[in-house]
């Protein structure tokens, strides 16, 4: 059967290789993310590879406007949203709480707390009315513990964490299943974001060891949607066979 799967932040990274995954499988796709013209690339890619309909959709997750009208607006045929995979957050700076920027925490605290609030906001009452529906959200190991330097991210990835068992909680009756991905680590642009740019320095980060691809998360998030009904993964954290916790890791 196919399912209608929305993805935030579906242009790079986890969420590409997540819409990779589901069209692969026949799903039809909802895409979003703030960079129109790869979004518009990316669709035309999936319908061609994988011949699925792709839905795209230009907002920022931190603008609960813009995802009020995308989501709320939907045509007939894409408005009954299956699957959700709340993917959009992102790590800006390496730094101590004292010496923090501002502005850096506000784009982690809007986009990776109040984003993934925005849109659940938005789909899920659909979900609930339906009795049917699967939330995924993608966590992070930084939701688990807090390390050096990561200070404001580790408290937004507590909050996702905390967030998808309240989600449970609250849907449980309902029948909607809500699952928490934590990954540790992951090369994609996120390393590029967290350093502002600098590449040299995310590259380095990921030297002698092998880290997760995208596609290795992808590959989980779409197993726990495979499952009976009858069985939901709440939580699942996923690691290089090289690091043992968020600071603990084998390099070669």
């Amino acid at each position: 059967m196919k399912n209608i799967v929305l993805i935030t932040g579906a242009t790079s990274g986890i969420g590409l290789a997540c819409a990779k995954k589901f069209a692969g499988n026949g799903h039809n796709l909802i895409i979003t993310g703030r960079r129109n013209d790869r979004l518009n690339k990316i669709s035309e890619q999936l319908e061609q590879d994988y011949s699925v309909k792709v839905l795209t959709l230009n907002f920022d997750v931190r603008d609960n406007g813009a995802v009020k009208n995308a989501l709320t607006n939907l045509p007939e045929e894409w408005s009954k949203i299956d699957i959700l995979v709340n993917n959009a957050g992102l790590a800006v700076g390496m730094s101590t709480v004292q010496n923090g920027e501002i502005d850096d925490w506000e784009r982690m605290i809007d986009t990776n707390i109040k984003g993934l609030l925005y849109v659940t906001r938005a789909v899920l009452p659909g979900m609930t009315k339906r009795g049917k529906g699967h939330i995924i959200n993608i966590g992070s190991i930084a939701g688990k513990e807090v390390y050096p330097f990561g200070n404001v991210y580790c408290a937004t990835k507590h909050a996702v964490d905390a967030l998808t068992k309240g989600i449970r909680i609250d849907t449980v009756k309902q029948g909607i299943k809500v699952t928490q991905i934590a990954p540790g680590a992951v090369k994609t642009e996120f390393s590029v974001v967290r350093f502002k740019g600098d590449k040299n320095k995310a590259d380095s980060f990921y030297k002698g060891f092998e880290p997760l691809h995208p596609e290795d998360i992808a590959t989980v998030a779409y197993f726990a949607t495979t499952l009976p009904a009858h069985a939901n993964i709440n939580d699942l954290v996923i690691m290089p066979t090289a690091q043992a916790n968020a600071t603990i890791l084998n390099r070669e």
